[in-house]
């Protein structure tokens, strides 16, 4: 599904339904160098359960124009004008990594848009290691094989897992070198990086948020440690889920990631 956003073409993925803006809608946001791919189980869940689907490809990234939005505030807008395009008033707001501070800051911005907010993989402040840093303005595709060896809590997951011919490093890998490669002129990791390193509003935005919330964290997470999600945590007042993986849970603890959406969604119209 094709949006209009400030004049310019925003991909959202509807979950194999037709987008329907009567039904109570979920909005789910990537983290660095991801599309909407990484939301498919998910968003096809909720699609076939009652609700309408938006996962987005942030602006620059997959199906999305560009350029690339500078900082966590103004995808935030973008978010919330995204909504406006597709003619729906309230969403539940579901990101990844980076797309976690961008639900925050949209949530913030508008608390009676969203009627959940679920964090996933997520941390505040969501700084990124000088040496990390480097690496992604000097060497992106070295980079990029390092956050795969940060973000799985195993150097190899068991064949075939989650379905056959899957292979979890490998996925991740080469979604990152696509979504890096799509626009040679730019560094889009670096960029992603620096919106994450940069935001500092995420306890003044808590303050703001009025709906539910659920934080989602891997309990072996390298790249977003939950140790570095309790300030937070506790200024949402959230309900916190950990799960046995790493960083990217939505691929290394599917079945985990979607029972604690499922709960997070129980006391949403559906």
């Amino acid at each position: 599904m094709l949006i209009k956003v400030h004049d310019r073409l925003a991909y959202a993925y509807t979950g194999g339904k037709t987008f329907d803006p009567t039904l109570p809608c979920v909005l789910f946001m990537h983290g660095a160098l991801h599309d909407h791919s990484v939301w498919t189980l998910l968003a096809r869940w909720a699609a076939h359960h009652g609700f309408s689907v938006l996962a987005v490809d942030q602006p620059g990234h997959g199906r999305s124009e560009g350029p690339p939005l500078p900082d966590v505030e103004a995808l935030a807008d973008w978010t919330l004008a995204l909504l406006d395009g597709a003619d729906v008033h309230q969403a539940a707001l579901v990101g990844h990594s980076m797309g976690s501070l961008i639900a925050l800051e949209a949530a913030s911005r508008a608390p009676e848009r969203a009627s959940r907010l679920v964090m996933i993989g997520t941390a505040y402040p969501m700084k990124v290691s000088a040496a990390l840093f480097d690496t992604a303005r000097e060497s992106p595709m070295k980079a990029i094989d390092m956050v795969n060896a940060f973000s799985f809590s195993s150097t190899a997951s068991k064949p075939s897992y989650p379905g056959p011919g899957m292979w979890l490093h490998g996925s991740n890998r080469m979604l990152m070198r696509r979504i890096q490669n799509s626009d040679p002129t730019l560094n889009l990791f670096s960029h992603d990086f620096a919106v994450c390193d940069r935001y500092a509003n995420g306890l003044q935005a808590a303050a703001k948020v009025s709906c539910p919330v659920t934080f989602v964290l891997g309990e072996r997470d390298q790249m977003t440690s939950p140790k570095a999600t309790r300030d937070i945590a506790a200024a949402l007042k959230a309900h916190v889920v950990t799960l046995p993986g790493g960083h990217s849970l939505m691929q290394e603890v599917p079945d985990g990631v979607l029972g604690a959406l499922r709960t997070a969604l129980a006391g949403a119209p559906a």
